[in-house]
């Protein structure tokens, strides 16, 4: 079984890795067009592209211009440890084993809109780029344009020479937008997390975010290999529903008592 996620706006590259273990990202030179793309903007052409405030723009124009190959050591780190943000709460990579980490490398892969596919261990330099920001290239209007299969090949590739056969979604819409889920030959499920508040059941964007963490790190530390087994996800207060349930997307919900705070 095979976990996609999102990676995350939040950022941490100052507290050191928990491990040296490392790899390198596959498509390198993609993310280097990406980035000369990028370095002909100016801080206000980024601000309105990407919505930043102003000094948001600087921050990421300054991170443009620094970007270079091979990365330098001791500004570069493992993708699933210096991102942050609600689902990499839910995750906590930070707390993980190494036979954790060793597994997730096999086990789980991070959308991105720079550097396309990431294992969790692979290096990367702080970046701003969602998948969703329509950035003319020479491949097309948008970053959707610009990995065109990439990423689906590569998944298919993955699965073929691993044996999984089920891709759990666990991403956002606007990354696995990037994935020609058609065109997939795994089998594909997409868990939904929904909480109940004022006695209906819906998705709230927070929590969902970080349900889909802790689901991966469910996955990862449980050494999940059968999809089926994801139906005895309890965690955090969250219970499949059957009921809701189709065959590739599975609900699972959560009663106001059990959230904290609520």
């Amino acid at each position: 079984m095979l976990t996609l996620l999102s990676p995350a706006k939040t950022l941490d590259f100052d507290t050191p890795p928990v491990t040296d273990q490392h790899s390198t990202p596959d498509y390198l030179d993609d993310s280097a067009e990406l980035i000369d793309v990028l370095r002909k903007y100016s801080p206000d052409d980024i601000a309105g592209l990407m919505k930043l405030s102003p000094k948001l723009a600087e921050l990421n124009v300054q991170r443009y211009s620094d970007w270079q190959l091979p990365f330098p050591d001791e500004q570069a780190k493992a993708a699933v440890l210096a991102f942050k943000g609600d689902v990499y709460t839910g995750l906590d990579a930070d707390s993980m084993s190494k036979q954790d980490l060793d597994y997730a490398q096999g086990h789980l892969r991070i959308l991105s809109g720079l550097y396309g596919l990431l294992r969790p261990l692979d290096l990367i330099l702080p970046y701003r780029l969602e998948m969703g920001t329509r950035l003319d290239n020479d491949r097309g209007k948008d970053l959707y344009a610009f990995w065109g299969d990439k990423i689906t090949d590569a998944l298919n590739e993955l699965t073929r020479e691993s044996g999984i056969t089920t891709i759990v979604n666990l991403a956002s819409n606007e990354y696995f937008k990037s994935v020609r889920k058609k065109q997939l030959e795994a089998e594909l499920i997409t868990p939904v997390f929904k909480d109940e508040k004022n006695g209906k059941y819906k998705i709230i964007s927070f929590y969902a975010k970080k349900a889909r963490g802790l689901m991966a790190a469910y996955q990862i530390t449980e050494r999940i290999e059968d999809a089926q087994a994801l139906k005895d996800f309890d965690v955090a207060g969250y219970r499949f529903s059957e009921e809701e349930s189709s065959d590739t997307e599975w609900v699972f919900k959560r009663a106001e008592k059990d959230i904290p705070n609520a």
